[in-house]
């Protein structure tokens, strides 16, 4: 049998490459430079799962899932949303807190929860430090409402009243530890004078005991009142956040008033801490587009909620300021019933 000549290959250093081997060379070094470009496939590239805290068919449930469909189409991927409700928001928090910080799972962070319970319960599964801030999307801030007939008409008829007769005046808040609570716990703490808690299971029973004057005073965030108070049936005396909400701007904060109370709730978006940052930058940058996006904007105008877009940087930072003014709040005044 003749044998055809090897080929030499002209850049060899004196060296005879075989065509076989000299091909299957070409093909490792080819598959060598693939592997780079595989392991960096863009982001997303699979469906992400977001854990809720709490139930559905709630207020962060509805908002939650609003997101989820605008983050969708500028993701590219699926956004599932699961919830994982009970113990005041632990269980979903903790089960977030032990996933991988790799981009496809993240959840919604509310507070005041997501900070006090790990403060009122040292054997909470988590911490601020489990989790990488991505975005903050609504602030919410608390009220203290009354009858439209109420005959406290200002927040300081309702101290002077408590001043004269404490621990009988009832106000009703979504529980303890809500921001609801803390909320008037500070004003308790600052005035000195002391009132009648009175803790239900969600917003809507509050309204109700107010509505059926049951009891006198109910402590909601404004989303949740708004809409009575604009058929005249309720008025709040006070909202609590750091400014006027553009929704009720006829209504003072309790700092104009003289009453340092700064209380309402957050709802953002975070990761498990460990997230890389250009994964962390991504999801903040869909979450803003989403906010910014007109008919996002609509549909948070018909669920009543007040939209304040942080980024991961602002949004640590004052995640951070808030849990240490709850730190100081619980050596003073906890609220453990």
């Amino acid at each position: 049998m003749v044998r055809s000549p090897a080929r030499r290959h002209p850049g060899a250093a004196g060296g005879v490459f075989p065509v076989q081997r000299r091909s299957l060379l070409a093909l490792g070094a080819g598959l060598v430079l693939a592997a780079p470009a595989l392991a960096q496939a863009p982001y997303p590239d699979r469906p992400i799962t977001m854990i809720l805290s709490y139930a559905a068919g709630g207020g962060t449930d509805a908002a939650a899932r609003t997101l989820a469909r605008f983050l969708e189409r500028d993701l590219g991927q699926p956004i599932v949303v699961v919830n994982r409700p009970g113990a005041g928001g632990e269980i979903g928090w903790s089960e977030l807190a032990r996933a991988k910080p790799d981009g496809y799972s993240i959840g919604f962070a509310n507070t005041p929860g997501i900070l006090t319970v790990p403060i009122e319960r040292p054997q909470a599964r988590f911490r601020l430090e489990d989790f990488a801030p991505i975005a903050n999307i609504v602030d919410d801030p608390g009220g203290v409402w009354v009858l439209a007939d109420s005959p406290y008409r200002t927040l300081g008829d309702l101290v002077e009243a408590a001043r004269k007769a404490p621990g009988t005046i009832g106000y009703g808040t979504t529980g303890i530890g809500s921001d609801d609570q803390l909320a008037m716990l500070a004003l308790e703490r600052q005035t000195g004078v002391t009132f009648l808690h009175v803790p239900f299971a969600g917003s809507s029973q509050v309204r109700t005991a107010l509505l059926s004057r049951n009891l006198p005073v109910a402590v909601m965030n404004m989303a949740e009142g708004v809409a009575d108070g604009r058929q005249g049936l309720i008025w709040p005396l006070a909202q609590l956040g750091p400014r006027r909400w553009e929704a009720m701007p006829e209504v003072p904060t309790a700092r104009e008033l003289g009453f340092e109370v700064v209380e309402g709730s957050m709802r953002g978006v975070v990761a498990p801490a460990g997230v890389p940052r250009p994964i962390l930058d991504r999801l903040a940058g869909s979450v803003r587009r989403a906010v910014e996006d007109p008919e996002f904007q609509k549909a948070a105008q018909q669920q009543s909620l007040p939209l304040r877009f942080l980024g991961p940087d602002e949004y640590r930072a004052e995640l951070l300021a808030l849990r240490a003014g709850y730190e100081k709040l619980w050596a003073v005044h906890p609220w453990k019933e």
